[in-house]
């Protein structure tokens, strides 16, 4: 039995297959949204005046990836920024919604639950609390 050798339709068709498999793996990597380093702070952050975060609100506070909400005055509640799907960092967040720019994940900005996936764990929650006229976030906060 000879076989035949594969057209030129075939050939081309499962180098386009591939190269989409490679490009769709490295999507889900995170790309440049991905953080480098732990979901949550090691050390203690400073992330300003209480004040910044409105009452019965939310706060991103990106570059330190993390979310604060503010449920009455003076609770306030953390969690990371970071999604839990592929580890990028969140974008925004809209009617009470942290939205991850990667895939489309939703969370919950006063609980970190999942609303939406793909992201299948809540965001982890940080301690915070508010001392000597500071919002501080992380270990021993």
């Amino acid at each position: 039995m000879t076989s035949q050798p594969a057209s030129r339709r075939t050939v081309l068709r499962g180098a386009a297959l591939a190269g989409a498999a490679g490009l769709g793996t490295a999507a889900c990597g995170g790309g440049e949204s991905a953080p480098k380093g732990p979901p949550t702070p090691t050390a203690p952050v400073d992330l300003g005046a209480p004040s910044a975060v409105p009452v019965g609100g939310s706060r991103l506070y990106r570059e330190q990836r993390l979310v604060v909400t503010q449920a009455a005055k003076g609770e306030f509640k953390a969690f990371s920024a970071v999604c839990t799907h592929a580890g990028c960092v969140a974008d925004k967040i809209e009617d009470g919604k942290i939205h991850c720019p990667c895939h489309g994940s939703l969370f919950d900005a006063a609980t970190g639950k999942v609303l939406q996936g793909p992201a299948g764990a809540p965001l982890p929650a940080v301690p915070v609390k508010a001392a000597d006229g500071k919002l501080i976030a992380g270990p021993d906060a």
